[in-house]
């Protein structure tokens, strides 16, 4: 029986856009399967790995029937990326094997039941759904993402909270060492909502997300979530937890403040960070009227001094930054203009840009 027939391009394509979560090793081996459904000419693809499952449905050529099997993920990708691009893909089942043919290739792959696959059930109280661009969501993943903790023991730690309510979504990420906070307009009320996704949901929704206006669906439950957007269905566990009270750790009120251009900035800190310590990656600041001057050394006594000119008028601060969270943070703002708000040498800085209160990043001093 032909399963399908497709180009490499767009088998290989689909295929993509469910496999990112397949683990090369797992406690269940079907879990390194792509499980594949057959009615007609449409076609589902799904992957999962116990805490995601991700489907896509398309239409392929292909026998009118109905049918289901699981076969090697890793294998068939391989497979397609030796063949070009053009070549006319056929996939055939024959006696719980499928037989993959392109041009003069003939690969005979494998199977495991389809009914052994573990699904992931929908939430039956899967919250109001609310929807925006897919573009607006993954700039905001984009300016949140890097602050999440790795593999922290406090596992609310490792991901991100979403939170719903009224016509506003925000986005915090913290590792306990800075905060990164983002928010967007919603088109509709929405009543409150807070969960936490897990890093490698917000790692798999960043690869999957596209840069255009088409719009992803959400929905949250208690433990879990679900995106609809293009032909895709995300379906997600969430992180248990009480997720820091955010709005404590933003600083308000500071009185001095700095703003300057964020590439000059940025380039300045990337220099100085080549001689800062492998382990502590610190820099020191020190703002006075008219100049900022960063400075860095390291173990082998080496030292490197850089300045830049800003309007500043207050009271002259020396303060000490690990400087890849100031990198991180700059890297991922795309405003020509930041601003910094310092209250004294020891408390965190209050990282925002001009004329906007939709991104606030926290960073922790350090001592150097």
């Amino acid at each position: 029986m032909i399963i399908l027939k497709a180009t490499q391009e767009a088998l290989i394509t689909a295929i993509q856009s469910v496999s990112g979560i397949v683990e090369k090793r797992h406690t269940q081996p079907i879990l390194a399967n792509l499980f594949i459904k057959k009615e007609a000419n449409q076609i589902e693809l799904l992957a999962s790995d116990m805490e995601i499952q991700i489907k896509a449905k398309t239409q392929f050529d292909g026998d009118a029937s109905t049918f289901s099997i699981t076969v090697g993920a890793r294998k068939l990708i391989d497979i397609l990326r030796s063949m070009p691009s053009d070549q006319l893909i056929t996939l055939e089942s024959n006696q719980n094997k499928i037989i993959l043919k392109g041009g003069k290739s003939k690969f005979t792959l494998q199977t495991m039941p389809a009914e052994d696959y573990p699904l992931i059930k929908e939430s039956p109280s899967l919250g109001s759904n609310f929807s925006i661009p897919q573009k607006t969501l993954k700039n905001l993943l984009q300016q949140v993402s890097f602050s999440m903790a790795v593999h922290d023991i406090r596992y609310y730690l490792n991901g991100i909270l979403f939170v719903a309510e009224n016509k506003s979504l925000s986005l915090v990420a913290t590792d306990g060492h800075r905060l990164a906070f983002v928010s967007s307009v919603l088109e509709r009320d929405v009543p409150k909502q807070e969960v936490i996704l897990p890093r490698k949901t917000v790692l798999e929704l960043l690869r999957l997300l596209s840069d255009g206006d088409g719009l992803i669906e959400m929905q949250f439950a208690s433990n879990q979530a679900k995106f609809s957007f293009g032909n895709l269905v995300f379906v997600t566990k969430l992180v248990e937890g009480k997720f820091p009270d955010y709005n404590r750790v933003i600083p308000k009120g500071n009185k001095n403040e700095i703003v300057l251009g964020r590439e000059a900035l940025l380039h300045c800190l990337q220099r100085t960070a080549i001689l800062t310590s492998d382990k502590f990656k610190g820099v020191r600041l020190n703002i006075e009227p008219g100049v900022l001057r960063v400075a860095s050394n390291n173990s082998e006594q080496e030292e490197a001094i850089d300045e830049l000119d800003i309007n500043y008028s207050g009271n002259p601060i020396e303060i000490g930054f690990n400087v890849t969270y100031l990198i991180d943070v700059l890297n991922n703002m795309s405003q020509e203009m930041v601003r910094f708000d310092l209250p004294d040498s020891n408390s965190s800085a209050l990282i925002t840009m001009p004329d906007t209160d939709s991104f606030k990043y926290v960073v922790m001093p350090m001592r150097i």
